[in-house]
């Protein structure tokens, strides 16, 4: 009984947790995936990220997420930015795998003369594939009565093995610079917006549209202390993601085009799990480490275990020369 309950759950968990959208404990170091109105919406010229998410691994097989992204603004129009997004999801048993190409096109408005309220609308195109190793499972119909018989037909009436389809999505982010070291930021984004087809059976199963809501505030609290609240609120279908908590940065040192910093954090996932995050700033460099508690109706199970996440960014600012003009002097002076 133990081994078909742990079956149960493991495809379960296949086949309903994997159709919703994939999700980051560090969704600030995610951003042209959280929102695409972030995209190019940055100081500095281009922004690469790579993250990597590997949970339940107390439980079953290790869910395990990686993505990269790289995004900034054009040369010559610096008011537009473009980015694009690859991801690679594997879960459970059956091999669930989900891999997306994303591009995002954003377009920074100025709402004030000075630039301190600013508001930057964009887009999303994506592509997402999906595919599920149904010789993984084990079905009832394959016991003989007596055990457990892989070669006997599963009698299940899916048509694929895999799906591939495309979505849209839009959103807005906004900024407001309060004063130094002082800035509000928030945005709204909305996801599958065409509801593609992700069924593998004969009955088409729509892509729930996914509804993003964001918000984080930079304040100091000190000569070399800063605080940096911020809340995240995803909707899907039935699925409902409430995270709020904070981090503070200690600025080590910033000064004579040195810059270094150290972050120290604490969430709240509600219903689910609470994770503790680290990071540290090291001139362009970035990385963050994450780990989740899990609190939810599957402790038993995780015994509090939940999963280990890494964000690293690295921003890219381009030499700008200076612009010598040379004056001739004519032979006769």
């Amino acid at each position: 009984m133990k081994k078909i309950c742990a079956l149960i759950v493991s495809v379960l968990m296949t086949l309903f947790v994997g159709a919703q959208d994939i999700h980051w404990s560090q969704f600030n170091d995610n951003p042209i995936f959280q929102n695409p109105g972030n995209t190019g919406n940055f100081n500095g010229d281009l922004r690469l990220v790579g993250n990597f998410r590997d949970q339940w691994r107390a439980v079953s097989v290790p869910f395990q997420t990686f993505s990269v992204s790289a995004d900034g603004k054009l040369y010559n129009f610096r008011n537009l930015g473009l980015g694009g997004l690859f991801s690679h999801d594997v879960t459970g048993d059956g091999k669930l795998r989900t891999i997306e190409l994303q591009a995002n096109v954003a377009y920074l408005l100025k709402l004030t003369k000075d630039s301190t309220h600013t508001i930057s609308p964009g887009i999303n195109l994506g592509m997402n594939h999906r595919q599920v190793n149904w010789d993984a499972f084990m079905f009832g119909n394959q016991y003989n009565g007596q055990y457990y018989d892989p070669s006997m037909p599963t009698n299940e009436l899916y048509s694929t093995d895999r799906k591939t389809n495309f979505s849209i999505g839009m959103g807005v982010s906004y900024r407001y610079l309060i004063g130094k070291r002082k800035t509000l930021e928030a945005g709204v984004g909305v996801f599958n917006l065409n509801r593609p087809n992700q069924g593998f059976y004969n009955v088409v199963i729509h892509r729930d549209i996914r509804t993003n809501i964001f918000a984080k505030l930079y304040y100091p609290i000190g000569i070399d202390w800063d605080i940096i609240p911020s809340f995240q609120l995803s909707f899907q279908g039935k699925y409902r993601e409430i995270v709020v908590g904070s981090s503070v940065r200690y600025t080590i040192v910033n000064r004579l085009a040195k810059y270094a910093a150290v972050y120290g954090g604490i969430w709240y996932r509600a219903v689910d799990a609470a994770y503790l995050t680290i990071g540290a700033d090291y001139q362009q460099w970035f990385v963050g480490l994450s780990y989740d508690m899990n609190f939810s109706t599957l402790t038993k199970a995780s015994r509090v275990r939940g999963g280990f996440e890494i964000a690293v960014r690295y921003i890219l600012f381009r030499f700008k020369p200076k612009k010598i003009v040379h004056r001739i002097c004519p032979d006769y002076i």
